[in-house]
């Protein structure tokens, strides 16, 4: 994707895609909102299999993301494999304990406590996917060098945002999990030193019994989100 050769720049012709009324916007924009207002966080995964295809063409879509320059700095673990998806578990719950044994202040805690998390991370396992999300800081030529990524925390925000979109529009559900410090990653996965890993997706079918805390139903209001200058 990114040579040391002269690249130039070269115009081409916007792909072909239907051009909508104002209505049909409309509509359309209000079917994706009903799409994704049905969309929340589960820590119940059902052992239902997932095909392999769907997370990868769910992972396509995260790559179709706007980045800065183009450079496109992200990598996607997909793991599948049930002694991985164990030993990341038990590297995770070990820094969960820190955190809530005194890492995280009081008022941190009591954000979480409407949520109901804690330090156990059966979900981990339980999933039939995890799909960790790496940053890459800096990239690197085939002669080893390195050349610099832009934007790369804001670009990756937003594949990751692509992706959650895709997942749950395959019919899947999944869980953001951010342990700190997430170093054990990079060397369970095997990534160079040239990524950090950001999130850890959980992604599966829902259990049958899967529950979610009151809480995240309760969204702020457009009046809240939004500002308008006309």
């Amino acid at each position: 994707m990114i040579t040391k050769d002269t690249l130039t720049y070269e115009a081409l012709p916007l792909p072909a895609r239907p051009s909508l009324t104002d209505a049909q916007m409309r509509h359309a924009a209000d079917l994706f909102l009903a799409t994704m207002q049905t969309r929340h966080t589960v820590r119940d995964f059902s052992p239902r299999p997932v095909p392999r295809e769907i997370i990868e063409s769910c992972i396509r879509t995260a790559g179709t993301a706007p980045s800065g320059a183009n450079h496109q700095p992200w990598h996607f673990v997909a793991i599948s494999n049930p002694e991985l998806k164990r030993r990341i578990r038990a590297a995770a719950e070990e820094e969960e304990a820190r955190f809530y044994d005194g890492a995280a202040s009081d008022e941190w805690l009591k954000a979480l406590e409407p949520i109901g998390t804690g330090p156990s991370k059966p979900h981990l396992e339980d999933a039939p996917w995890l799909i960790v999300v790496f940053a890459q800081r800096y990239g690197q030529f085939e002669d080893g060098t390195r050349y610099k990524n832009y934007y790369v925390p804001e670009s990756c925000g937003i594949a990751m945002g692509f992706l959650i979109a895709a997942l749950h529009q395959s019919g899947l559900s999944c869980l953001t999990h951010t342990p700190n410090p997430m170093k054990f990653l990079t060397q369970t996965l095997g990534r160079p030193e040239s990524e950090k890993p950001l999130v850890i997706l959980a992604c599966g079918h829902p259990a049958a019994d899967a529950t979610i805390p009151r809480a995240a139903t309760l969204k702020k209001p457009l009046s809240e989100i939004l500002t308008i200058k006309d």
